[in-house]
């Protein structure tokens, strides 16, 4: 079929309906301005809030710029895809100091593979119709803003702490983009999500409103304002990012968090309203939902490859592995058989993980002879992962 000869609105309408087919669980097109997020991007990276994440800085404004990231670009498709499991136990895990807290997206199959794969096939069905057609899909893989995409495509709005909100879906989902060369009519959003949508006002009045919950609840402070993450504070940045030490002032904060954190999301008031992921790749394995520190400390690097394979937690490494859950067991109560594990370890270990092992050994030394309520006392993070529990159990008994 000749470009002149496309009806540009039946194919978007049946692109759609293609994606649903798929298993995306919402679909949107939008046009690839995204002039109006260049300052912020430029800002963000001037304060070095990237951390060493050099990529961020190397690509620079084209993150704001798909047509140099692929040229030709005119259009965007926007997916999302749903990962919250069945039984997340939320509070259950984070409430047992000795059990290891993994970020709900991680506890199933690398996502980025899955989605890749269906953008790809969605790239196929639209080529059957069009003579010529370029297409590439990326999933949290390029240089690419997908959230002001996201917003702009009408998949939802960018909350305050910098992922994207959907009113009916909260924001335990992925995005995936598909870029494409062909004009295909824009996604048209609701008034309030309108094409100004990036304005900070108009967000807030989207779903926001004067809402801080996520901004207090952090436990690093990481959100420094409104919009605005640190990703040197973010305990998924320096668990998941960061091969570097872990910084000290912040190694209590992260209390039985091992991999990534989702606290943020957890105390806002939009998840109420999550959906349940149908795809079974997305459900715990090996038990990441319900295991202690112990159990995972005790994994040989043999066993952390193996047991992990398909799985996005792979890719930090074992030497992260192991200094993430060191930290974790430092902040446990004391325990003898703690300390003994830690000690046997160390012997078998980089001097990275054996300075976190050093600095754990001293947490449990510490709180030796400690009665109970002088060691909750102390704990800095105790307070808000409280109240964030309580959170939980009132608000998302489904998932607590």
């Amino acid at each position: 079929m000749t470009t002149s000869s496309i009806n540009y609105l039946e194919l978007a309408e049946k692109i759609k309906c293609w994606g649903k087919e798929l298993g995306f669980s919402q679909l949107g097109i939008t046009d690839i301005d995204l002039s109006s997020h260049e300052e912020a991007l430029k800002r963000w990276l001037a304060n070095g809030y990237h951390g060493n994440m050099d990529y961020m800085a190397k690509h620079g404004l084209m993150r704001a710029r798909p047509a140099e990231l692929v040229p030709g670009t005119t259009r965007v498709i926007c997916v999302r895809l749903d990962y919250l499991p069945q039984d997340a136990q939320f509070a259950k895990t984070l409430k047992d100091k000795n059990a290891a807290y993994v970020s709900r997206y991680a506890l199933g199959r690398d996502y980025h593979k899955l989605m890749r794969k269906r953008l790809q096939q969605l790239g196929k069905k639209i080529s059957t119709h069009c003579e010529a057609f370029n297409c590439r899909p990326f999933v949290d893989s390029a240089p690419v803003l997908e959230r002001p995409l996201a917003e702009k495509a009408g998949l939802g709005w960018v909350g305050k702490h910098t992922l994207l909100l959907n009113k009916e879906a909260g924001s335990w989902f992925f995005l995936g983009e598909l870029f494409i060369d062909i004009p295909l009519p824009i996604t048209q959003i609701d008034s309030d999500l309108d094409k100004e949508s990036t304005n900070k006002k108009t967000a807030e009045k989207s779903g926001c409103g004067a809402c801080v919950a996520c901004i207090k609840i952090c436990p690093t402070n990481a959100i420094v304002e409104p919009y605005v993450v640190d990703a040197k504070r973010c305990i998924s940045y320096f668990t998941i990012e960061s091969p570097d030490p872990i910084p000290v002032e912040l190694r209590p904060l992260m209390g039985n968090r091992i991999y990534g954190c989702d606290d943020c999301q957890l105390i806002c008031p939009w998840n109420k309203y999550a959906k349940l992921t149908p795809e079974q790749d997305f459900q715990a394995r090996h038990q990441l939902d319900n295991v202690s520190l112990l159990t995972l400390f005790s994994w040989t690097e043999e066993d952390f490859l193996s047991k992990l394979e398909g799985s996005p937690i792979r890719r930090i490494g074992y030497d992260s592995w192991l200094r993430n859950i060191a930290v974790a067991l430092g902040n446990a109560p004391y325990s003898q058989t703690i300390v003994n594990t830690l000690i046997e370890k160390k012997g078998a270990v980089n001097d990275l993980v054996a300075e976190h092992i050093d600095w754990a050994l001293t947490q449990q030394e510490h709180k030796k002879g400690l009665e109970q309520a002088q060691i909750e006392k102390q704990q800095v993070n105790h307070r808000l992962t409280n109240r964030l529990i309580r959170s939980i159990e009132k608000g998302l008994t489904r998932d607590a």
